[in-house]
């Protein structure tokens, strides 16, 4: 398995120049998961889906966050393009690097680090144990609905309508 690494050359933080996710913020309702295959196309130009989350990080008083609390997701998506064309506003490097490579790097964020061996963990003894899966439900607002994301029910719990 491989995953893709950008660094920002505008950026004033002390972690300039470290292997890290793409991402940014959401536009005004855009799902978790568009805003994802959204910034990864942007920052790097792969195609991608959605297919989990992998990792809530809340930070306050952060500079870059503009007086509010933050909220970091990191979603796991399955690329449907390899070909790099990466936007060289947001970047200075861009390239697919294996899992036990980016582990071992010490330019790493250590939230790129962590989820890194998180992945690692998921993709050798199954994706069912770190996944939180996102299913639609309808809203109690006839014709609306919402997503909740949770670790993947069994089967029979799906359908329980009572308890034994």
């Amino acid at each position: 398995m491989k995953s893709i690494r950008c660094t920002r050359p505008r950026c004033s933080c002390p972690l300039k120049n470290m292997w890290k996710f793409p991402g940014g913020l959401s536009e005004p309702g855009e799902d978790i998961g568009d805003t994802a295959v959204r910034e990864v196309l942007e920052e790097t130009g792969i195609k991608s889906e959605f297919r989990s989350l992998l990792s809530i990080r809340q930070q306050h008083t952060s500079p870059g966050a503009f007086g509010k609390s933050d909220m970091y997701i990191i979603c796991r998506l399955k690329p449907y393009s390899f070909t790099i064309n990466f936007c060289q506003h947001e970047c200075l490097r861009c390239e697919w690097m294996d899992l036990s490579n980016l582990v071992k790097t010490e330019n790493a964020t250590p939230i790129t680090s962590r989820v890194a061996r998180l992945l690692l963990y998921g993709h050798r003894e199954g994706f069912d144990k770190i996944d939180l899966t996102m299913e639609e439900l309808p809203a109690v607002y006839t014709g609306l609905f919402y997503k909740l994301y949770h670790k993947e029910l069994p089967e029979k719990y799906k359908t329980l309508t009572g308890v034994d």
